[in-house]
């Protein structure tokens, strides 16, 4: 096993949540070793309905999302299977839930009830907008986060753009995973566990903070096509090769510009930097020059790793580029398809493929009469 996946040996994890955020957010947790018991209705986790299918008629995102995890279907309104649940919860370190604030407490799995049985548990709540508020019933997805958040009215070139991935949700996934981190290292402490309440909508915030300081202290409200995070800086965008290809600019700093600047051939544009944005005249300037150049000239003449020039690759030639294939962090699955891993390297070692989903049977007690996970596959 890789070392990444002893992080958290011994940690139980039972995940009630559904579509995208709870179960990327226990996916992480599994990738550190934490065992996750994934609960879902009769009719299993809806996410099982949407996306492409695989071969074999298999539901592609639902299987991703929920590798390396033990399934488990119960109707939580049945009282028989309700207790099921609840014997399981007694004897876990973490619950995740997605449901709209009010419905575990109809389902009598709310935290002060749960906290009753299990006062170690730690209780992360993932949904829209949060389980206090008067917007605490709303329904949402990541675009409506991200129109409300401030963050579709500056990207775009004429209108507001979608984001693909979806930044809040999985944005989401990871604040939730790193809130529980902290809460089980903080349980080493005090002994006791807590409620984390992560409101989807409020992730963008922190993901803004600069913005949001420009704005307190000089009134800045972002234009589309005018920071340089957004296409307004010449040294930071995107231009368009003569045979129709992409490459990205992201020489920030005065140095790295420099550097592009000669290999460009064009010297006169290293003190034309500092021009005020949007650089819509240096924008031009370099947009020609590039449309002279293919993409394969491009990577010749910028192939210094000192020019930050990227091509703007698809995804069916970005996971075969050669830094993916180097740090192994996009891999051959068990199934025959890929997975993409934890992306850190722990002394030295990429994490380990997931294995696929699996039933979770009812099957061991321990002496206390707790439900005990069935054994896991070991690399």
């Amino acid at each position: 096993m890789s070392t990444i996946g002893s992080f958290l040996q011994g940690t139980r994890i039972v995940d009630l949540s559904q579509y995208i955020p709870g179960p990327l957010a226990s996916l992480m947790l599994v990738d550190m070793g934490a065992d996750v018991i994934k609960i879902e209705p009769p009719s299993g986790d809806p996410m099982q309905t949407l996306g492409p299918r695989g071969g074999d008629g298999s539901a592609l995102f639902y299987e991703t999302l929920n590798a390396g995890k033990s399934i488990l279907h119960l109707d939580l309104k049945d009282p028989k299977q309700l207790e099921l649940c609840i014997d399981l919860i007694r004897d876990c370190d973490v619950l995740i839930e997605g449901f709209r604030p009010g419905v575990m407490r109809r389902l009598e799995l709310d935290y002060e009830t749960l906290r009753s049985v299990n006062t170690r548990l730690i209780y992360c709540s993932i949904n829209g907008y949060g389980a206090v508020g008067s917007q605490s019933q709303r329904a949402g997805h990541d675009a409506n986060y991200l129109a409300e958040a401030g963050v579709l009215d500056r990207n775009g070139s004429t209108r507001p753009m979608f984001f693909d991935p979806p930044i809040a949700d999985l944005s989401g996934s990871l604040f939730a995973a790193m809130a529980i981190l902290g809460a089980l290292n903080g349980r080493h402490r005090t002994g006791d566990g807590c409620h984390i309440d992560l409101a989807l909508a409020d992730v963008i915030m922190p993901l803004q903070m600069l913005q949001i300081a420009d704005y307190a202290e000089n009134g800045t409200v972002p234009q589309r096509g005018e920071t340089y995070l957004n296409g307004g800086a010449a040294y930071y965008t995107i231009y368009e090769t003569s045979d129709g290809e992409h490459v990205v600019v992201g020489a920030v700093e005065p140095k790295f510009w420099r550097m592009f600047c000669q290999a460009a051939g064009c010297p006169q544009w290293i003190e034309r930097q500092g021009e005020q944005i949007p650089q819509h005249a240096l924008i031009k300037d370099v947009a020609n020059r590039l449309a002279e150049l293919t993409l394969a000239d491009c990577l010749e003449r910028f192939a210094n790793d000192n020019c930050c020039v990227s091509p703007v690759l698809p995804i069916d030639r970005a996971v075969q580029s050669e830094h993916v294939s180097e740090r192994g962090l996009v891999t051959a699955a068990r199934n025959g398809g890929m997975q993409s891993l934890f992306p850190a390297i722990i002394d030295g070692e990429a994490p380990r493929t997931r294995p696929p989903l699996q039933p979770y049977t009812i099957s061991d007690r321990g002496p206390d009469g707790a439900t005990r996970p069935n054994t896991k596959e070991e690399d």
